[in-house]
């Protein structure tokens, strides 16, 4: 079974709780862990700057397509930034963890 670090971006603490909640309530992602950054990035010909909340959810390859609708269905921002990265190596009891907790 593959695994996924699914990342999206949101602009304030509260959002990201929400999100996170409603991710693992859905079975989407076993757990989602949230870490406030700094961002740069060019939107509507401005460069912005911004606060804002990464989060971060483990779960199945075979959940991105639901999680990835999830996130659109769930997110304030126009163009949220949602991307994965396999998860390359993953202890036995960590990976059982993650099957036994999502649905996909």
């Amino acid at each position: 079974m593959n695994f996924l670090a699914v990342v999206t971006t949101i602009g304030s603490r509260a959002e990201a709780q929400q999100l996170a909640r409603t991710m693992v309530e859905q079975g989407l992602a076993a757990c989602a862990q949230i870490s406030e950054i700094e961002s740069f990035f060019k939107w509507q010909g401005a460069v912005c700057n911004e606060i804002e909340f990464r989060v971060t959810f483990k779960t199945r390859a075979s959940a991105y397509p639901a999680i990835e609708k999830a996130i659109h269905v769930h997110h304030s921002y126009e163009l949220p930034a949602i991307h994965a990265y396999p998860i390359q190596q993953i202890s036995g009891p960590y990976a059982d963890w993650i099957i036994s907790e999502t649905d996909q």
